[in-house]
């Protein structure tokens, strides 16, 4: 097997950071359960308490608003049912899910409501939630409650989206904002102050923690979820039993504090390598098109396709080469399907085929931008010799020395 010489793919999963790495260490080496009452659960209990005391400072939310989860699928699980109650006590449901047409899969199949108390608010062309639209469903719910679901930025584009907007409309009509904030944590900013959300989710994996771990953080005095997914012992604060996991909890943390620490240098280096490889695949195929370019986006992402070329074949000959990149959206079994994000932005078949997303992140270095440059240009002047294709025109690969901060 080829062995990886650039990895590309951090908007699926990023490595594990050495800070992360250390914190479970520390942790593995200690024995005790949270919730038992020895010195040995004490110390449990006071990890666990750093850790999301750490957490919620990075994002704004008291201690005891931030609850532990198995990561992002779960938390999104958790928040999105109707079935919630007043901080006082009282039933307090919610009519109505709205969601972005461009959500997870997490959350467009991972709610809670019945199927007919659903609609998905459109995209406009260049991947942003419609906030027309929007304002149009919120009138047509008027006197019914609503809970709205967001997504920071976009997994598959890196699209911002406008969830302060959002929010003030949603909180105008009398709802909830849960914004799924996974794939922008440790990228941008992910004050739930700023954003104005009501709920805010985030998964460790994807910022340089553990895979498995994430967590829910609550805005203060939010209404309390009635319908809990896992009963049990009554952990953190009952809605999530389960002993909890400890190591990936202090590497969550740990990891999540470095990212915030470089945050802006980060976003520096990896906008300017992202719009040098655009340019690079351009200068290559200059049929090549880029999604959401017209829109705000994560400063490491970009969502791109060659039109006469299905995406499966450029990632497996990538992958030949020693590039990782993904397609814009697989399923559990690894098969492609087209991107549902680009069909909400009305993007046309063919393109659709061919979508490949590129993501940097905290390992990335000039050299991976330059591999995939070199890879990116063989791989299409092979296939293009094996269809007869002499149209594609002589490219030319970047340099090290302009991908250099």
């Amino acid at each position: 097997m080829t062995p990886t010489l650039a990895y590309l793919d951090h908007n699926a999963t990023t490595p594990l950071h050495p800070s992360a790495r250390d914190a479970m260490c520390a942790a593995f080496e200690r024995c005790g359960n949270a919730s038992s009452i020895h010195a040995e659960g004490r110390a449990a209990r006071a990890m666990i308490e750093a850790a999301r005391a750490e957490i919620a400072g990075l994002v704004g939310v008291g201690s005891r608003d931030v609850v532990f989860t198995s990561g992002g699928t779960e938390a999104l699980n958790l928040v999105l049912t109707p079935h919630w109650q007043a901080a006082g006590g009282g039933s307090h449901p919610f009519d109505r899910l709205l969601a972005g047409a461009g959500e997870h899969s997490a959350v467009l199949a991972g709610h809670r409501f019945p199927v007919d108390r659903v609609a998905l608010v459109p995209l406009t062309p260049d991947g942003r939630l419609d906030l027309d639209a929007l304002d149009s469903a919120l009138a047509q719910e008027s006197g019914r409650r609503v809970l709205l679901a967001l997504q920071l930025a976009n997994n598959e584009t890196g699209v911002i989206q406008p969830v302060a907007e959002a929010a003030e409309r949603i909180h105008a009509a009398g709802g909830f904002l849960l914004c799924d904030a996974v794939q922008g944590a440790g990228k941008i900013a992910c004050d739930i102050q700023a954003l104005g959300a009501d709920a805010l989710v985030l998964s460790a994996h994807k910022f340089g923690g553990p895979q498995g771990v994430g967590a829910v953080c609550f805005r203060s005095g939010v209404p309390h979820i009635a319908d809990v997914l896992l009963r049990g012992g009554g952990q953190e604060r009952g809605l999530r039993a389960g002993t909890e996991n400890i190591a990936g909890i202090v590497g969550m943390a740990a990891a999540f504090r470095a990212a915030e620490a470089r945050r802006r240098d980060d976003a520096t280096k990896h906008a300017l390598w992202r719009d040098r490889l655009e340019a690079a695949i351009s200068a290559i195929e200059p049929r090549s098109v880029f999604f959401g370019t017209a829109a705000p986006r994560l400063p490491n992402t970009t969502f791109f396709a060659v039109p006469w070329l299905e995406a499966q074949v450029l990632l497996m000959v990538l992958d030949i080469e020693g590039v990782s990149v993904s397609t814009g959206s697989a399923c559990s079994s690894g098969k492609v399907k087209r991107s549902h994000v680009l069909a909400a932005m009305g993007v046309e078949d063919e393109p659709a085929r061919g979508a490949i997303r590129a993501s940097l992140g905290w390992t990335s270095r000039p050299e991976d931008c330059e591999t995939f440059g070199r890879a990116f240009e063989k791989a299409i002047r092979t296939i293009a010799a094996r269809r007869g294709r002499s149209e594609v025109p002589q490219g030319r690969v970047l340099a090290r020395s302009e991908l250099d901060v």
